[in-house]
């Protein structure tokens, strides 16, 4: 029976967060670019449904601490958060790095140009979320050496990811050149549903001394 609740977690993570997106940004109506820009778009695409798939790679998630074992779903979560953290973290700059090889404005004054440009709405919001995975990645880094309990740690952390998700999605929805209606929906469907899980966890019920022993 575990075997089977693995398989069919195991597919569903790759449909949803994989290939759903994947599918959208193959099939959706929007004027190409080079390649080198394409590929930044859909490794940043990528990445943001990966931070969203942390929400189901948690304890939050019954369906993942019935059919797997607590470690191997803490190892994961803590590997591809601080992968795709990292990947989020440099998205600033990747919007720039084709300025490199094209003709018009350097990548300097194209960087400068869009960290100061704070009247849009999607700019603020991005902002907002870059900070907040900046210091979601750190306290996550250096939990242990942080002067907080573990629960007092844990709610933080919580509190953190719901305010980035929400400043996440919405400046992905409202900025992102490859974002159509259906896969805008996902988002949304997605991250209402990661926070419900999120508050009903860390808010809502008590968390356990034993978790310690295995984060």
């Amino acid at each position: 029976m575990e075997s089977r609740i693995k398989t069919y977690n195991l597919i569903a993570a790759v449909a949803v967060f994989i290939t759903l997106p994947v599918l959208f940004y193959t099939l959706g109506d929007f004027t190409r670019r080079t390649f080198l820009k394409e590929t930044i778009s859909l490794q940043t695409i990528l990445a943001f449904f990966i931070m969203l798939m942390q929400f189901y790679l948690s304890r939050a998630n019954s369906l993942i601490s019935k059919g797997h074992e607590a470690g191997i779903v803490i190892k994961w979560h803590k590997v591809l958060g601080y992968v795709f953290v990292s990947v989020i973290l440099i998205h600033p700059f990747l919007i720039v790095l084709p300025r490199y090889f094209e003709a018009g404005i350097g990548p300097y004054k194209a960087f400068t140009e869009l960290v100061s440009n704070f009247n849009k709405q999607g700019l603020i919001l991005g902002l907002s979320a870059w900070i907040l995975i900046g210091i979601i990645g750190l306290t996550s880094l250096l939990r242990n050496k942080l002067p907080f309990t573990y629960k007092t740690w844990r709610v933080i952390h919580g509190c953190l990811t719901i305010a980035f998700i929400l400043t996440a999605s919405l400046h992905v929805i409202d900025m992102g050149r490859h974002i159509i209606k259906p896969i805008a929906w996902v988002i949304i469907i997605l991250s209402i549903s990661g926070v419900a899980m999120l508050l009903r966890t860390y808010i809502f019920k008590s968390v356990s001394p034993k978790i310690s022993d295995h984060a």
